[in-house]
């Protein structure tokens, strides 16, 4: 097992540091370098095919390209998938890239921008003269745009450099924080450029070091759909967590300016239905039944136990002002997972190494036994063992928490 880079291995925050990887900051995610260890120890004992079944922004299929190794990764967030596809251009001709960047910000010059028909949250995050400029740029990258990498790769360098731009306030977990100005922000067209020359200087770095090419798929992690059969014997991934986080919403300010979305209400429709059920806005007493979904089979390796901390959870939150439908994604994120490792199954060889990042919860201080339950539905899906390397504490800093229950992160080491 791997336990260098222990301290910063479940974190995205080394990668910001790294070419490519650093060209769109996305919170959800682990460290490169960790990857790269920990596929080059794998390459020790034999050949590997990777697959990570929650690619995000393309962390590990970044890394597996650097060291020459086969590599599929399934991402079913519509915005971040096509970041990843968009990182993996990163071979494109550099001067191809850069006379395009060129044209864009040529044809802004030239053309009047708006501020009408953006979402109340653009409005709130830009000041007026910005989102003229941004609205320049983005129809420059709208006149050009015909799929061609460049064209993909002026469209990742205008969404890249929107937090950067705007007066308002982003907290670590990447929410916006429309009350909160920031001290500093970019003028559109220098953020622009000087994005555009970090893309263009990563590209001159990294061009020459790939052999093999990576695949990213827009897809469910739950059925891996376009994942072929019996072909992966590593597996690396760092799924949702059950702790209430809305990945939908991370990517918000960016969906509504692009005008994917008009607003929270469209994430729904837009992304959420694709997503791991992982917090409560997923759920509600109208589109889940508990009892049916707690009698699935899939979940029959944990049945008992899940049963009873839903209940624990329907009861606890009468005693909460939000009356959050925790009981809901718990038993909802289980059962996805579950289905998660049905599909692993199918993809994967036999024997196969399988390693979650992943962390437990404690909703309304109730603990969830996140980490057993999901080798218990492994074992489930026919994988035969696994084991639990804690690699931090979480939540022990009680300050402004929900609760006081002490939780840890690490990997969970699946085999068979």
């Amino acid at each position: 097992m791997v336990t260098s880079l222990i301290n910063t291995s479940s974190t995205f925050a080394d990668n910001m540091k790294l070419p490519v990887h650093r060209w769109f900051r996305y919170s959800a995610g682990f460290s490169a370098m960790w990857v790269e260890n920990l596929v080059s120890q794998s390459l020790q004992q034999r050949n590997v095919t990777v697959l990570d079944p929650f690619a995000g922004s393309g962390t590990t299929l970044l890394a597996c390209e650097k060291l020459g190794v086969e590599c599929y990764g399934v991402e079913a967030h519509p915005f971040i998938a096509r970041v990843a596809k968009a990182k993996l251009l990163y071979k494109t001709h550099v001067e191809s890239y850069k006379e395009h960047i060129h044209k864009i910000i040529k044809i802004a010059d030239n053309i009047q921008g708006s501020v009408e028909g953006y979402p109340k949250l653009i409005h709130k995050c830009f000041k007026h003269s910005s989102l003229e400029c941004l609205d320049k740029l983005r129809k420059g990258c709208l006149e050009l745009a015909n799929n061609s990498p460049q064209s993909e790769l002026a469209w990742l360098t205008l969404v890249a450099i929107l937090r950067h731009v705007s007066h308002v306030g982003t907290a670590p977990w990447q929410y916006v924080l429309p009350n909160k100005s920031k001290q500093s922000y970019l003028e559109p067209t220098v953020a622009f450029t000087l994005m555009a020359e970090t893309i263009a200087s990563d590209m001159r770095i990294t061009k020459n070091s790939a052999s093999v090419t990576a695949r990213i798929i827009q897809s469910d992690a739950r059925y891996c759909q376009g994942i072929p059969d019996n072909k992966f014997n590593l597996v690396i991934t760092s799924p949702p967590y059950a702790n209430n986080y809305d990945y939908a919403d991370a990517t918000r300010l960016e969906m509504c300016f692009l005008r994917e979305i008009s607003g929270w209400g469209d994430l729904q429709t837009a992304v959420r239905q694709y997503l791991i059920r992982s917090c409560s806005q997923h759920v509600t007493s109208k589109n889940v039944n508990l009892d049916e979904v707690l009698a699935a089979p899939e979940l029959v390796a944990i049945q008992p136990a899940i049963t009873e901390i839903c209940y624990k959870l329907s009861q606890e939150r009468l005693l909460h002002g939000g009356k959050k439908n925790y009981h809901l994604m718990i038993a909802c994120y289980f059962l996805d997972m579950a289905k998660v490792w049905i599909a692993l199954r199918r993809v994967c060889q036999s024997p196969a190494k399988i390693c979650f990042v992943i962390g437990d919860s404690a909703p309304y201080g109730i603990y969830v036994p996140v980490i057993e339950w999901l080798g218990l539905l492994a074992q489930s899906a026919g994988f035969k063992c696994f084991e639990f390397e804690k690699i931090r504490d979480r939540n022990v800093k009680w300050k402004n928490r929900k609760h006081q229950v002490p939780l840890c992160e690490g990997y969970l080491w699946v085999e068979g």
